[in-house]
């Protein structure tokens, strides 16, 4: 009887996820070409034939990270309106824990990426574009399905809470403490409530 096989991760993926690896692990100056090759058990050059310059490599990287975050978030299945704000406020709570007890490397690696893009007007565009479609507009479609008169304005205020919370206890002065669920449960609870007035 032969062992069963896992079908091979695709190069542009393993490039990609390598990178990641990088960023968390060696920050923004250790993210190389022959790095990723490295890491990656990769020939030389083999990074450098899929994604030529610096830029497209970190292009690659926004856009694998989005598809991952997409993964953990999974906004697509948040509760519809007809399920009420409890519903929702429980589902954000269990996909924020899951964020920050599980991935807290995405973090890493999108904090390092979003820093990059403030000095880089290139990638600044696709890493605001990668999240603008995967998070932003359907956390304002959210917000308007439960009731929101401000839509745009309280997802604003929803994402900054979250990115608030994942910073603080993935880099900042919470590093070492995840909030429980129900502690999310509860200030998801207190924001949603005081946006939509119930």
């Amino acid at each position: 009887m032969t062992a069963p096989t896992t079908a091979p991760v695709p190069r542009a993926e393993l490039i990609a996820d390598t990178a990641l690896a990088l960023l968390v692990e060696r920050g923004m100056r250790g993210l190389t070409h022959r790095a990723v090759d490295e890491l990656a058990g990769l020939p030389q050059g083999s990074t450098s034939n899929y994604a030529r310059t610096r830029l497209a490599l970190l292009e690659a990287t926004v856009r694998r990270l989005a598809e991952r975050e997409a993964r953990v978030l999974t906004l697509e299945t948040m509760p519809g309106p007809s399920e009420g704000v409890d519903a929702l406020v429980d589902a954000l709570a269990r996909a924020l824990h899951l964020h920050l007890s599980g991935h807290r490397g995405l973090l890493v690696a999108r904090y390092e990426l979003g820093l990059e893009a403030t000095r880089r007007p290139e990638l600044r565009k696709f890493y605001d574009a990668a999240g603008r479609e995967r998070f932003r507009e359907p956390m304002i479609a959210m917000m308007a399905a439960a009731g929101s008169r401000e839509p745009e304005r309280h997802a604003l205020s929803l994402v900054a809470w979250c990115e608030g919370l994942m910073f603080s206890c993935a880099a900042g002065a919470y590093h070492s403490a995840v909030p429980s669920r129900e502690e999310l449960r509860t200030g998801f609870g207190e924001l949603m409530r005081g946006m939509l007035g119930r």
